[in-house]
Formats: structure tokens, sequence, C-alpha cells
């Protein structure tokens, strides 16, 4: 990975858009600091796109697609995206998969979730399940004493014997039934909603991300950055960014965006 100094200026001026994590990538200890939440403004404002890409449950993207300064939400590790559109006073939803199916799988889900708490002590149903309308996650360090890297590995092997996708992020394990992932659904919001082939344009956009489950982001977009605290994880991130900053969580993100802002400004 290399310092964001030698991203070329040339490069940073093509730049349209940035893709980003929020957890440990936008937040800080848990919160969005002023000065991250306004670097995504400044970004809109300088007509780059700004679309959080997370592991974040629908009601919560809801909010986001609404009052944050984005151009859209995927959420749920890849289930859906949100794009709310101001003029029409409209919420624009796209699922991967249609509501009944939805539905049976957080019937299997919530069976899945019992099992995994009788066999890993002090995890936990993540805070936000009420609010997800795909996937099951499992709380190893937001609301409690953070777990050996022992049983992190015992929640995604009961998922996946299970037949689930199973991701690790900064603070949950999320598993899903169904193939989709967070750089399916993001190709799918920017063609649909902003006509872009990100396969052709996959060099106009960054990407932003923390943890291993943004590893997918990290080897499509040669322009993707990791926060400092990706360091946290060692080897278990399977492909880095081709960037890192030198600061963490939020102050990173500030820190990319000012980069890229630089670049616009000249």
């Amino acid at each position: 990975m290399k310092p964001l100094t030698v991203f070329a200026l040339e490069a940073r001026r093509a730049i349209k858009g940035v893709l980003c994590d929020i957890d440990d990538t936008l937040s800080t200890g848990g919160k969005i600091t002023a000065e991250a939440y306004s670097a995504m403004q400044r970004l809109q404002q300088a007509r780059l796109l700004v679309i959080p890409v997370t592991g974040r449950p629908a009601g919560w993207c809801d909010h986001i697609a609404r009052m944050w300064p984005v151009d859209g939400v995927v959420g749920e590790n890849g289930a859906f995206y949100f794009r709310y559109d101001h003029a029409a006073h409209k919420m624009r939803r796209h699922f991967a998969d249609d509501a009944a199916m939805r539905a049976a799988h957080r019937a299997r889900l919530a069976q899945i979730a019992q099992e995994i708490l009788k066999a890993v002590p002090g995890a936990a149903i993540a805070a936000d399940q009420h609010y997800r309308e795909t996937d099951l996650a499992i709380d190893f360090c937001e609301d409690v004493p953070p777990l050996p890297q022992a049983a992190i590995d015992e929640i995604v092997l009961r998922m996946e014997k299970h037949g689930l996708t199973a991701k690790v992020s900064s603070i949950h394990v999320n598993g899903w039934f169904g193939r989709y992932d967070k750089l399916t659904m993001s190709k799918t919001l920017m063609r649909e909603a902003f006509a872009v082939d990100l396969d052709a344009a996959r060099e106009a956009y960054v990407f932003v991300g923390d943890s291993p489950n943004d590893a997918p982001m990290f080897a499509y977009f040669p322009h993707a950055v990791g926060v400092a605290n990706i360091l946290d994880f060692g080897a278990r991130v399977e492909h880095l960014p081709a960037y890192i900053s030198t600061n963490r969580c939020g102050a990173g993100f500030t820190e990319m965006a000012q980069y890229l802002l630089a670049a616009h400004q000249t």
C-alpha cells in the first residue's frame, strides 16, 4: 500500500466519485465526526458522487439516503441500494431479492442466530438487527466486549455451514443467503442511477474502506484507499488497497477527501 502523497495529480483530477464504507471508515469510535461529514458535503459540492457502501441495515440506509450529503447508498453488504430523488420526493429502492424471498430468509436466519449465540459465548445479535431486511448481523465488539479471533472464526464457520455468505467487518459478522456483494450492487446502482459502466470507468472512482469485507472493492478499484486502521487486520484482508491514509477512521477519510479536493481546485 502506497501513501496518498503518491496518488498522482492527474489521476486525482480524473476522479468523478467516491464510494466508501461507513463503520471505522467514515465513523470514529462509533460516531460520524463533523470533519468526516463535512468532507462528504465538500466532495458533493465539488460535483463528485458520494456513495456509502455498507453492511448497515435498511432502516439506517433509508435515513442516510434522505438526510446525508450522498447520492445513494448500498446497504446490507450489497442486498440493495436506496437513492432519494429530492425533485420527486421519492425513495428509489432496488433489492437483489423480492419481498417473499427476503421474508423466507429472515425466518431461517433467526433460527441460525440462536444456534450461534448458544455456541459462541459473548456473541450477540447486533443492536441494529430489527432494521435489517436481508441478513443476520452478529456483534463481536460493537456493544459487547471484544471477542477473540477464534470466536469470530467460529461464527463464520457456523454461518457457512448453513449455506450463508459470511463476511467480517470491523464490528460484526454478517451472513446472508445469496451471492450478491458490495461490488455487484454498486455496479447496479451506478448503471441504473447514473448510466455509468463501472467496468469501463473504474479508474474514475475511489473506494475507501477499512476491513476484510471490503476486499472485493479494494481488488476492483485501481484507486482504492484504506484508512490507516486497516493495518489492525494484518493478513486477514484478502486484497489490499492501492493506497493507505496516514490517519485512522474518519480522519483518514477526511485526509483522502482533502487530496481529491485539492486536485479539483487546481
